[in-house]
């Protein structure tokens, strides 16, 4: 079995950094502390130009759910577009109804937007009451793959589910554990059947500007991939 590691990179330096160390793929976003947004045009056009490994930005106009109004539905159709136009390999993303479960339709209009690009769908799963049922919604509607946590706050708390998820699935679509995989855990993630895995292995970078206001809060935090530890990942799932 061949497996596969795809990084959340919430800037540049994280996908670079990725691509060295042998990852497959990047699912770029911005805004991690809302859990990843939509990327500009500019960061998913430069990251395009730096890497050669596949590219799949998050398309997710906002945090708190996965229901969107008319407004943003428009939105995310044209950041497929935009996706498609700058050469993306494919694109991360998720559509949920009122009610919580996955909405069949809209799936379904995301996939033929993207095509030929791929689509993974995020972690709307997870959001879903029931996640076998939005399973099977998410393979008829055309989706490659499936980030998922198992329903669990991170994947290895969620391994249960992760492998009934995998079996359900039966190489029709590939769960792809994320959230809390790390090097240390990956090889117990593999017992779940699942050839893919999804992780940011990030760490907080220092700032380098040599002055900071400290009256000014909205500076925040930088995050970037450890590249050490994705190394350490890239030769666990080579070893195997």
């Amino acid at each position: 079995m061949q497996y596969h590691l795809e990084v959340c990179a919430f800037g540049i330096q994280t996908c670079i950094i990725a691509a060295k160390a042998g990852a497959t793929r990047v699912e770029l976003c911005d805004n991690p502390i809302e859990g990843g947004t939509t990327p500009s045009y500019g960061a998913i056009k430069q990251v395009r130009e730096a890497i050669s490994i596949e590219l799949f930005p998050i398309i997710r106009p906002r945090s708190l759910n996965y229901f969107y109004d008319a407004d943003e539905w428009q939105m995310i159709l044209n950041d497929v577009k935009i996706c498609k136009e700058l050469g993306c390999d494919g694109i991360s993303v998720g559509v949920q109804k009122i009610n919580g479960e996955v909405d069949a339709d809209k799936m379904k209009q995301l996939v033929a937007l993207a095509y030929p690009m791929e689509v993974t769908s995020n972690r709307v799963i997870d959001a879903a009451p029931n996640p076998f049922e939005a399973l099977e919604i998410l393979i008829a509607a055309g989706c490659c793959r499936v980030l998922t946590s198992g329903q669990a706050a991170t994947a290895p708390e969620g391994i249960e589910i992760l492998s009934q998820l995998v079996t359900q699935a039966a190489g029709r679509i590939s769960i792809m554990p994320g959230a809390g995989v790390k090097s240390g855990n990956i090889e117990l993630l593999k017992t779940t059947g699942a050839y893919e895995f999804h992780t940011s292995a990030r760490k907080t970078m220092s700032n380098q500007v040599t002055y900071t206001n400290s009256k000014v809060s909205d500076t925040g935090n930088m995050y970037v991939a450890d590249e050490a530890e994705l190394q350490k990942i890239v030769a666990i799932l080579k070893g195997s």
